[in-house]
């Protein structure tokens, strides 16, 4: 689901609602690697992950944002914002390859991407 768009790019809420999950999608196309970006594109990827950390540490009041750029499945350019807590699905393991995703509700998801945007 799209949250919103920012200066370079998309923010959308991962569906999976076992942990506050963003991924922000740069709007350039034909790019993998975080260093085929132009050096402006990289400065405003960094300042738009800490700007989409910062409000999801403010929304869910995280013990750690963790900030990942795979792209094993999808090759495009995207980054992963999550929040963790201790007793969150698999603490203190990995998110990926845990469990079985567990899909947001239309309600939920949008609830929570309108947290999002008010800390943005």
């Amino acid at each position: 689901m799209l949250v919103t768009t920012l200066g370079l790019c998309q923010l959308r809420v991962h569906n999976d609602r076992r942990w506050p999950w963003l991924v922000l999608i740069p709007q350039r196309g034909g790019i993998s690697e975080v260093f085929d970006l132009t050096p402006l594109d990289q400065a405003m990827l960094t300042f738009e992950t800490n700007m989409v950390a910062l409000a999801l540490k403010k929304a869910t009041g995280a013990t750690k944002i963790n900030v990942g750029a795979l792209g094993n499945i999808v090759r495009q350019l995207h980054v992963h914002v999550i929040a963790r807590s201790e007793g969150d699905a698999n603490w203190p393991g990995p998110v990926w390859g845990f469990g079985s995703a567990e899909p947001w509700d239309e309600s939920g998801r949008k609830a929570f991407a309108a947290r999002i945007v008010e800390n943005l």
